[in-house]
């Protein structure tokens, strides 16, 4: 976590104590709270809070009405729980290159484009900003969906437009690694009335019991048990509190970094479509050849530098997908995606080196998690540890 403190367990405690721990009651209800703030920040109409990204992807994928016989372009840099939730939804991921930028590249989702597409999915991998401009003109060309993957760029923006905002549903994540917290957890966010009530209706399997559920027009139908507590809500209130503060110090982090490795010739700064709406979660930087990230990652962990070759990031590079990979969509052959009579003839043949361009970006970048509240002193060990290891090369 970045940060955390009296303040959140107070919440907790409030919560606890009052003995109203379930998101609708007659108590706080800090969960409906933490929903509309979220909204406002976030600039949408419509928040849910839930028990995780991964949840919230899905979620939104069924709001959005992607299912059998869709086709839904993932990068192949991401977290596979990207790539997942499209099969979660009976769905057929189909890969794209990502660019300089980290990011998906707009170039080959266009390319990747057939009849059968039904939606992108742009993730902002490391708090880096899509192009979303450019997907948006594709989505509009191609009458697509767009779902933003923000699950690594909470409070992020793109253009003064906060990221998840843009598309046509935005999912986040607030698990432990991420910007703000609780432990776990997850949103979903639309500007669309019927996404939000088909989102809700799948994240809550009780939602036809709500009070609230007379408000909806959609049908009820079966869903899963994705639904938050108050005390997840109490504590995501708080950290939502601090988010902005968060983003400003890790954003001035950053920028001196960058500032201290300009004249570094044996690296370069990764580009950005939009570096004042980059998070500053992360600094990223590559080499002119595999074999210096290489050598460069090895020195970094003999010394227990805290970075990390992005080709070493296990699950969020698309040749460790095993699932996807080998066509193991569900835990038995008659509910597997990859099996199903409504996907035959889509887009699902994946190989080691489909993606020749992602490949060799993710083995010549190095990526640098940043932490809050970094004294001066410790920037400018972090810049000569680095200039140290890129003299070596």
């Amino acid at each position: 976590m970045y940060r955390i403190g009296k303040e959140e367990a107070e919440a907790a405690a409030r919560v606890i104590e009052s003995g109203q721990l379930f998101f609708v009651n007659d108590g706080f209800q800090e969960v409906k709270n933490f929903e509309r703030e979220w909204a406002e920040k976030i600039g949408t109409e419509y928040s849910i809070l839930l028990t995780s990204g991964t949840g919230a992807l899905i979620s939104a994928l069924v709001g959005l009405g992607v299912g059998p016989g869709d086709e839904v372009i993932v990068p192949g840099y991401t977290f596979m729980a990207s790539a997942s939730a499209v099969l979660a939804v009976g769905a057929i991921p189909v890969l794209a290159e990502i660019d300089e930028t980290m990011t998906i590249d707009v170039k080959d989702v266009e390319k990747k484009i057939t009849d059968k597409t039904k939606c992108i999915i742009p993730v902002h991998i490391c708090g880096f900003p899509c192009n979303m401009d450019a997907i948006m003109e594709i989505a509009k060309k191609h009458n697509l969906l767009v779902l933003e993957d923000a699950c690594q760029a909470d409070g992020g923006k793109y253009k003064g437009r906060r990221l998840g905002s843009i598309g046509n549903a935005g999912a986040f994540s607030f698990n432990y690694f991420k910007l703000i917290s609780c432990g776990e957890g997850g949103a979903v966010v639309t500007n669309d009335r019927k996404v939000y009530e088909r989102a809700a209706i799948y994240h809550d399997s009780g939602c036809a019991f709500r009070p609230y559920s007379g408000e909806f027009s959609e049908p009820f139908f079966m869903g899963m048990q994705l639904r938050s507590n108050e005390v997840m809500g109490a504590i995501m209130r708080v950290q939502l509190t601090r988010m902005d503060d968060i983003i400003a110090n890790l954003k001035e982090t950053k920028a001196k970094l960058i500032a201290g490795l300009a004249d570094e010739k044996k690296i370069t700064i990764i580009p950005s479509h939009d570096i004042e709406g980059d998070l500053g979660s992360n600094l990223g930087f590559r080499f002119a050849t595999a074999e210096e990230g290489a050598k460069f990652a090895e020195m970094a962990k003999a010394e227990g530098f805290d970075g990390y070759l992005v080709a070493n990031s296990g699950k969020h590079i698309y040749y460790n997908w095993d699932p996807i990979m080998k066509h193991l969509g569900s835990h038995c052959e008659a509910l597997n995606p990859y099996a199903l009579p409504q996907n035959k003839g889509l887009c699902m043949e994946y190989s080691d080196d489909m993606l020749p361009q992602t490949l060799d970006l993710v083995n010549r970048t190095y990526h640098i998690n940043l932490k809050c509240d970094r004294s001066d002193e410790e920037i400018q060990k972090m810049i000569d540890t680095i200039k140290k290891f890129c003299a070596q090369l």
